[in-house]
């Protein structure tokens, strides 16, 4: 009975804590803020640019940033604050998809090779290493090939399935770490299945972990696709940061000074992964009492 009761209050002391410590952490509050006011952007802002295709010629070419357009028009007179905004919703959406389905395949390999171990720890462990080695992009070539699937979903689905080996390692290495802990043997002997011990009583004590680990793979995930983007293998339809900075050079935007269409594009792309790495920075000096400015 005592328990029951002290449990959940030890529960709320902790969260506080990490609440009270969370909001005075300059490097998460700045991180997770620039992080949400483009996010914002990428959402509201095509109600600002009130144009439907970021692709649509709506003014003369070249035309430098003004208050009419304020991030100034391509060399075809396309709004490039419309493409920026537009480009912002595809960049977070594929580095969400690829991000969560990465995490939700470390999770699971990770989880299942830490707590079982022996054989099945082994042939896990060979999964991992396997697909740590295969080369993503001649895949990705090969793809874009014979099946000819450019859209950002499929992309999102390969990004996740070829960038979850480190993260499974890593939750591997912590599950072992906790599997033979009191209160995972007192479940053990309680008669609590595999998969309850595992979502019940091993994941909750990692929850911090796992949610920095699904922020170091959505920033990764905004990289690849937007590397993928800029080399012609991302989708050709709609428009992402990546695929403007790859337009910006293919119609030598650098060679006649029209900075406007490639700046843009570049600094978002810093922006978003850097905010995520510098809040993931936050987010370890919160969860690591060791770590904390005083």
């Amino acid at each position: 009975m005592t328990t029951t009761t002290t449990l959940p209050t030890e529960e709320r002391v902790v969260r506080r804590e990490a609440l009270y410590f969370a909001v005075r952490n300059t490097k998460l509050m700045i991180g997770f803020g620039i992080v949400l006011f483009l996010l914002l952007v990428g959402i509201f802002g095509p109600i600002l640019a009130n144009v439907e295709d970021p692709n649509e010629y709506v003014a003369a070419a070249m035309l430098p940033p003004s208050s009419e357009h304020w991030f100034g028009t391509t060399t075809f007179g396309q709004d490039v604050f419309t493409q920026f905004v537009y480009g912002l919703r595809t960049t977070f959406v594929a580095g969400a998809l690829g991000g969560g389905i990465a995490a939700v395949i470390a999770m699971v390999i990770g989880f299942v090779a830490g707590y079982r171990g022996g054989w099945v720890d082994e042939i896990l462990n060979m999964l991992t290493n396997v697909v740590l080695v295969i080369p993503t992009l001649a895949v990705l070539l090969i793809i874009n090939a014979y099946l000819g699937i450019r859209s950002v979903g499929v992309q999102a689905l390969f990004i996740g399935l070829t960038s979850w080996p480190w993260a499974a390692r890593s939750i591997r290495a912590q599950t072992f770490s906790l599997r033979n802990r009191e209160f995972v043997d007192l479940a053990r002997l309680s008669g609590m299945t595999t998969r309850k011990i595992i979502t019940r009583e091993i994941a909750p004590n990692m929850s911090s972990y796992l949610f920095m680990t699904f922020i170091l793979l959505f920033g990764g995930s905004i990289l690849i696709a937007s590397s993928l983007d800029f080399i012609g293998l991302g989708p050709t339809e709609g428009v992402s940061l990546g695929l403007m900075l790859q337009n910006s050079t293919q119609w030598s935007a650098l060679q006649l000074g029209l900075w406007w269409w490639f700046v843009p594009p570049g600094a978002g792309i810093t922006a978003v992964v850097g905010a995520l790495y510098v809040a993931n920075v936050g987010l370890d000096e919160v969860f690591n009492p060791k770590l904390r400015e005083t």
